[in-house]
């Protein structure tokens, strides 16, 4: 039986470089797609050719711009793992022109080149849970450092009414939606994760988008931090070997999940606020943020906890990192890297 191949698009970026990791390990062909725009990505490329070099081609280009190369692609892969776009909710209250090309316009890009083929392969798409807004239908609580859900609900299921708070939000949602519409309209395969927090080794964040990442590196470079609000905002985190077992999970089961949309994250069981989190790093990983609060940005979540039931029920799948544990992965990841960290990181 041939290997089986998988695109990559954002490829070396964060999440990419785990999934094209992950996929390498399990004997697939991968190809990754990446326009090197993000800072720090040259490091996951150098890892992916050191580790995988006859398994993993790396091209640089970009979703927006190499139609022919998305289509040949689409043509030569039996999976596109679209991850490419701009990530940050900053940015795109700055530049939502840039936001829109990148997210909107860069899936329908790889929409359009999966539709152009005779056979178009299983198309997955990393959404985000920013499509629900504020969450304002859903009562909380504040407690002494946390906001919990008022009516007692374990998180938040794809029931919840959309509302595009954000050109991020509205990039990202009018995205995933176009995902779910080509199933129907044009039977290309295709599944919709909209993620939360996603954290693990190879994650170099900054402050507006990888907080994990971004407060363990700045705590650990004596760089402040900014809170926003008063800190009290609850996340579930989702280590990233966990995603993308989900991943190729979905590939392997895309009869049951063609077309459908789901939550994914860390659910209940892996929660922290950014308070939390503070007092976390102090101790158990010894290390001593310094932080400031600033205004609570707009359209910003209290809580977010994804309910996984969907895809448990229909997957089979939940994480299995445990928080903890997960979180020391991540240090340790960035101890053993920080001399090439430190540079990047550099005022």
């Amino acid at each position: 039986m041939p290997a089986k191949r998988i695109f990559i698009t954002g490829g070396v970026g964060f999440i990419g470089v785990n999934a094209a990791n992950h996929f390498a390990s399990r004997g697939w062909e991968v190809t990754v797609f990446d326009n090197f725009s993000r800072r720090g990505v040259d490091i996951n490329a150098a890892f992916l050719k050191e580790k995988w070099p006859d398994a993993v081609t790396i091209i640089r280009g970009d979703v927006c711009k190499d139609q022919k190369a998305l289509e040949q692609g689409a043509e030569t892969h039996d999976a596109i793992l679209h991850l490419a776009g701009q990530v940050a909710v900053t940015t795109s209250v700055k530049e939502p022109m840039m936001d829109c090309e990148q997210n909107l316009l860069g899936t329908l890009h790889v929409l359009e080149a999966a539709r152009s083929v005779k056979n178009p392969p299983i198309v997955l798409f990393a959404s985000t849970n920013k499509v629900y807004g504020g969450l304002e239908s859903i009562p909380v609580r504040e407690e002494e450092n946390r906001y919990v859900f008022a009516d007692g609900r374990k998180g938040a299921t794809e029931e919840e009414p959309l509302d595009f708070h954000s050109p991020y939000g509205c990039s990202k949602g009018a995205a995933d939606q176009y995902v779910r519409d080509y199933a129907r309209m044009y039977g290309i395969p295709t599944v919709v994760f909209r993620q939360s927090c996603i954290y693990g080794p190879h994650q170099l964040g900054v402050e507006d988008q990888g907080w994990v990442a971004w407060f363990l590196i700045a705590s650990m470079l004596g760089r402040p931090l900014s809170i926003y609000g008063n800190g009290k905002q609850v996340r579930d985190l989702l280590y990233v070997d966990d995603l993308v077992r989900l991943y190729e999970n979905a590939i392997e089961k895309i009869d049951t999940c063609n077309g459908r949309i789901y939550n994914i994250g860390g659910g209940s069981g892996n929660t922290l606020s950014l308070i939390e989190f503070m007092e976390h790093m102090e101790k158990a990983l010894g290390l001593k943020p310094i932080w400031t609060r600033a205004d609570v940005r707009p359209g910003d979540q209290p809580i977010f906890v994804s309910d996984n039931s969907k895809a448990k029920k229909e997957l089979g799948w939940e994480p299995k990192m445990q928080l903890k544990e997960g979180l020391a992965s991540l240090h340790g990841w960035l101890r053993e890297n920080m001399d090439a960290i430190a540079t990047m990181y550099r005022p």
